[in-house]
């Protein structure tokens, strides 16, 4: 069964979109008083929406939005139309919980579909996934994608390594599904083990946190893996599997027929145009239980212009660069943890582990200090030199100095879940 609609042209997903839109607007200003009250604020009814370029009439809603009507906010059908509920990860106030039908759940499922299909799977696939069961979206909706789609699932769930490395060789595991932070300590405890002969595991799923070139190639390498894919998804949309890079790995084709993106510029909130970065916003076109309306995801990306050549016509974005509110500012620059880990990958030498910590000087000056990984191999008389090498490029790429700490392959903390990179600190921030 083929889950990706190759049919799909511009005019047949235009019609799709607007036709989605506009069912969304009205389900939104009917059933939710928060929606209501925001397009009444703004002057809009729902049979405003005319064409695709109204949509930036209407205002976006933000993630506080979504903690306001705790603990069902936005809900948008009757407490007996809701089957399960799902809550965001977040670290400060109350969780955003999001309702869902039935049919949100099967919507799910088929898209999450898409994205094994999209990586090249095959029934006889078995799919060993290592993220978090629970309230969090991630362990139930790689299942749910993964029993669609026809699979072996094998749910481990974030299990200690000796249970992960057992399992992928005891159920002979094909694909691997987890965070980045995740796959890195499977592939080094195979290393460790000597289990690279034993396991059969051809592609990665990676998902929930980004992470750089240089820590796929390090997967890539001790798991002797063909291909490493990164998933997108927010609990607020459903879950992961809102897109997936294909095997040209030159962009994440999302399921275009079933949410909007638009890219803006963080401050001005204007849409910029195709190519250029700025954050990610995204409205639902067919979800029922809490429906979402010029959503700020706070991500960082880039709508890319060209077609794919493998053929798929859904649209593409950029891989995730990073937070707007993972930003932090350093002597007056503002800065992204992932421009470090671009520098950190273009020197040699330099493992895929990294940390920022921010402090203060006596006089107050600020000070980075950068604590990178050895490359495994690699010998601690280079040191200085990649140090060197690394501030170097910090400066001549983001315009700051730093202090660089080369410290041992392995000596920073791994983790099953989304690893920290920046340390703050500061007293005065």
């Amino acid at each position: 069964m083929r889950f990706i609609p190759y049919n799909l042209n511009e005019g047949k997903l235009t019609k799709i979109q607007l036709a989605g839109l506009k069912w969304t607007v009205a389900h939104a200003y009917k059933h939710t008083a928060f929606y209501k009250e925001q397009f009444d604020k703004a002057g809009l009814q729902p049979e405003d929406i005319r064409t695709l370029d109204d949509i930036q009439h209407l205002p976006f809603t933000e993630k506080e939005d979504l903690q306001k009507e705790y603990p069902f906010p936005l809900r948008a059908v009757p407490y007996k139309d809701i089957v399960r509920i799902h809550a965001s990860s977040g670290t400060t106030g109350k969780r955003k919980i999001l309702c869902y039908t039935q049919k949100d759940i099967d919507v799910w499922a088929d898209i999450f579909a898409r994205c094994y299909e999209l990586a090249g799977l095959t029934l006889e696939d078995r799919v060993q996934i290592a993220v978090g069961y629970g309230l969090w979206t991630a362990g139930v909706g790689f299942q749910g994608g993964c029993e669609r789609f026809g699979a072996m699932a094998v749910p481990v769930g974030p299990a200690n390594a000796d249970m992960h490395c057992e399992i992928m060789v005891d159920m002979e595991t094909t694909v691997f599904c987890s965070t980045a932070s995740m796959a890195l300590l499977i592939a080094e405890e195979i290393n460790k083990r000597n289990l690279k002969p034993k396991i059969k595991v051809k592609t990665i799923i990676l998902g929930a946190e980004r992470h750089s070139h240089a820590m796929r190639s390090r997967i890539k390498e001790l798991m002797g893996v063909e291909h490493i894919f990164d998933i997108y998804g927010l609990t607020e949309l459903y879950g992961p599997g809102t897109g997936l890079d294909c095997r040209q790995h030159a962009g994440i084709h999302y399921w275009a027929d079933h949410f909007i993106f638009e890219i803006v510029d963080p401050k001005t909130l204007q849409v910029v145009s195709a190519g250029q970065q700025g954050e990610l916003v995204v409205t639902t076109l067919n979800k029922e239980g809490s429906p979402l309306i010029r959503y700020r995801t706070h991500d960082i990306s880039s709508l890319i212009p060209s077609p794919c050549l493998c053929g798929v016509p859904l649209p593409m974005h950029d891989r995730i660069l990073g937070r707007t509110d993972d930003m932090f500012t350093y002597r007056a620059v503002n800065i992204y943890p992932s421009q470090i880990d671009h520098v950190l990958g273009l020197v040699d030498g330099v493992g895929s582990e990294y940390q920022i910590h921010l402090k203060e000087r006596e006089g107050g000056r600020d000070m980075m200090i950068v604590k990178a990984e050895r490359a495994m191999g690699k010998n601690a008389l280079d040191d200085d030199r990649l140090a060197e090498r690394v501030a170097t490029e910090i400066r001549r790429k983001i315009l700051v100095r730093s202090q660089v700490e080369i410290v041992d392959h392995g000596s920073l903390p791994r983790t099953q879940r989304k690893s920290q990179r920046v340390f703050e600190h500061r007293n005065s921030v």
